[in-house]
């Protein structure tokens, strides 16, 4: 038997209508696929990215602790992850954890309070591994309170950051 065919425009375009019900039956939707990425963190000291799902594909490179990477797909021992540069990489279920700290995807304003005139406490260049201290908008929408490695600690805005 078929499968019904699905309702096309005079191009072989799937109608706005039909594709609108077809995200919504599979539970999917371009917005909430963005809005809502799901986030964890290397949890052991260092951690092996690889190619694929198994510790015979090539190694890419060695991951630190506290590094996050989005969830994409996750399988019985391994999850398949996206890392701030946009790579896609498998890491064993083992080695992730929650989330606890963010890298920074630009030259970041660290600031003294949640707002963009207060004094800026340090730059942090891009990539720098920053603690999270407070959860994300938890003093004020769209900032995050963040400690830098050498103990300085501030406000970054959360744009500016990859993790959260």
């Amino acid at each position: 038997m078929a499968a019904p065919a699905l309702p096309l425009t005079a191009c072989g375009r799937m109608r706005r209508p039909a594709l609108a019900a077809l995200l919504l039956a599979l539970g999917l939707s371009t917005q909430a696929g963005m809005a809502w990425a799901d986030f964890r963190a290397v949890a052991v000291p260092a951690a092996v990215l690889y190619d694929g799902p198994s510790r015979q594909a090539s190694k890419l490179f060695v991951a630190p602790r506290g590094m996050p990477v989005e969830i994409l797909s996750v399988l019985p021992l391994w999850i398949k992850v996206r890392d701030a540069s946009g790579d896609v990489l498998w890491i064993e279920k083992g080695d992730l954890g929650p989330v606890k700290s963010v890298l920074t995807s630009v030259q970041a304003s660290v600031r003294q309070a949640p707002q963009d005139g207060a004094a800026v406490v340090f730059q942090a260049e891009r990539g720098i591994l920053l603690e999270m201290i407070e959860a994300p908008g938890a003093s004020a929408a769209g900032w995050v309170k963040v400690r830098h490695p050498d103990g300085s600690n501030g406000f970054v805005k959360t744009g500016d950051v990859y993790g959260i």
